[in-house]
């Protein structure tokens, strides 16, 4: 069984104060990224915190609200330098007025109707002047004038403002009903809008860089230390290849694009073992390396095909031939080779691979003699007679298996002879490969057979090469490869995977 590379991974008994030291600055690291995370999302998010209410169908008013969460937003609000909006803090400030003097009964009306138009004049400003425009919010006051409308019963913004603050309407109706409307409809959306101040360089304000830099400080003295131990793992390294070693901890040190640090972070908690990530490294890989090997072999099928298709094409095919000639060549390192090679091979054929043939050798020359016997020399009027075929069974034998040894004698003092190095040997058999090519490369330009020959091998190549593409087709694609892997990683027994199911 083939075992994937993550099983059985022998762990070490040696649990050193690097390991420890490693797996700390792992920790910091997550725990910087999911600082980053809520840092980033700070601001998109911010109405939650302050609100602290989630919303999961946002088209249906569906409310779950989360009062165990604590209030952040006094505290990270200073980080972002958000400060209240003036406009929209004076519109609480004196909406908290007016709530006191309408709950108390000892208010006269002389003293709650300048409150209802100060109230009445301040939403008007709000809905002309839109302060939501500083904190990017302008959807809640299209909230907050819809909602007026509805309760209102009026097309009008402005006329729904002016009806609610009305004396006359506060009198017809109960507070109690009418503050539940403003505090649970109106005030939570003036609550969200805010004012976001600039630095020195006209940027809008943010601190945060107060709490990135002793984790960017501390991930600096984590990544020298790590330099200066492969320095001392391997000391004719350079420093600053040692040091580019650590490439992947550069979003760690940037102050922007600071989402990337998921990347290091990753390979810190991997290698530091606190998870585990080399099943799903396998599995991408597995899936990258099946696509990219198919792609691959078609390409190198494509290329090698059509580089023999051209060789055989070239009208210097014949020059290419006499190439080989050692008078031909400067370098005589591949005819000598190839002497090597001949030398090697032919005394081998002629001395044992021949000679394990005999009874193979001998039962074929009999049969062949046989026959021969059978159509040529014997009448037809003896062939009823009961010894004769016997007869000549027996005398092919004895003619097949003297030629055949006569043969064999011959091969093996003949490879006995070629495996002697002999300097007139050599240039024999130099000589025999020259004239070899040479009679071949005449051949072929006298006669009609080089174009045919052309014709042909480079047919024969078109269609090996459009066969192996189909039988890649048939076979199936990416898909059907990782499933063999699958069954070559994951089956125990040593015959063929089965078949997904």
């Amino acid at each position: 069984m083939i075992r994937p590379r993550w099983h059985g991974l022998s762990r070490s008994t040696r649990w050193s104060s690097w390991r420890r030291w490693d797996q700390a600055i792992a920790l910091l690291a997550a725990t910087n990224l999911a600082w980053v995370i809520f840092d980033v999302s700070y601001i998109p998010l911010r109405n939650f915190w302050l609100q602290r209410n989630l919303y999961p169908l946002p088209t249906l008013p569906l409310v779950v609200p989360l009062p165990w969460l604590p209030d952040i937003t006094p505290v990270y609000d200073r980080i972002k330098g958000i400060e209240p909006h003036r406009d929209t803090q004076r519109y609480l400030e004196q909406f908290q007025v007016l709530d006191q003097a309408l709950s108390s009964p000892a208010q006269s009306p002389a003293t709650v109707n300048p409150l209802l138009e100060r109230q009445r004049q301040l939403t008007l400003g709000m809905l002309e002047a839109n302060p939501f425009l500083s904190s990017g919010n302008t959807g809640a006051l299209e909230k907050i004038k819809n909602r007026l409308r509805a309760h209102a019963g009026l097309e009008s913004a402005r006329q729904s403002a002016s009806l609610l603050f009305d004396p006359d309407h506060i009198k017809g109706v109960e507070w109690s009903q009418e503050r539940a409307f403003w505090r649970t409809q109106i005030l939570p959306l003036v609550e969200t809008n805010y004012w976001r101040s600039l630095d020195d360089s006209g940027q809008l304000t943010d601190l945060s860089w107060r709490i990135d830099t002793p984790f960017q400080l501390l991930f600096l003295f984590d990544i020298l230390l790590r330099t200066l131990r492969l320095k001392r793992r391997y000391p004719a390294i350079r420093w600053r290849d040692a040091l580019l070693r650590r490439w992947i901890d550069l979003p760690l040190l940037i102050p922007f694009w600071r989402l990337l640090r998921i990347v290091p972070v990753t390979e810190r908690c991997s290698v530091s073992g606190l998870i585990q990530l080399e099943p799903l490294r396998a599995v991408i890989s597995r899936g990258v390396v099946a696509l990219l090997a198919l792609e691959l072999f078609e390409v190198i099928t494509i290329r090698v095909v059509d580089a023999l298709q051209q060789i055989i094409r070239s009208p210097q095919l014949p020059q290419r031939i006499r190439g080989f000639c050692t008078y031909q060549t400067t370098d005589q390192n591949d005819q000598r080779e190839l002497l090597e090679l001949l030398r090697l091979w032919v005394p081998l054929l002629l001395t044992r691979v021949g000679p394990s043939l005999r009874p193979q050798l001998v039962a074929l020359l009999s049969h062949v003699l046989q026959q021969g016997m059978t159509s040529r020399i014997r009448p037809d009027t003896l062939q009823r007679l009961p010894g004769l075929l016997k007869a000549e069974s027996e005398l092919s034998r004895q003619l097949a298996s003297g030629v055949i040894d006569s043969m064999l004698d011959l091969s093996r003092t003949t490879g006995s002879r070629l495996g002697q190095h002999d300097q007139a040997l050599d240039q024999l058999g130099t000589d025999a490969l020259d004239r070899f090519w040479e009679e071949l490369a005449r051949v072929l330009d006298d006669g009609p057979v080089l174009e045919q020959s052309q014709t042909l091998l480079a047919s024969f190549l078109e269609d090996i090469k459009r066969s192996s593409f189909r039988q890649l087709r048939d076979q199936g694609g990416v898909d059907d490869l990782i499933n063999e892997l699958d069954g070559l990683n994951f089956s125990p027994s040593t015959g063929p995977a089965k078949p997904p199911l």
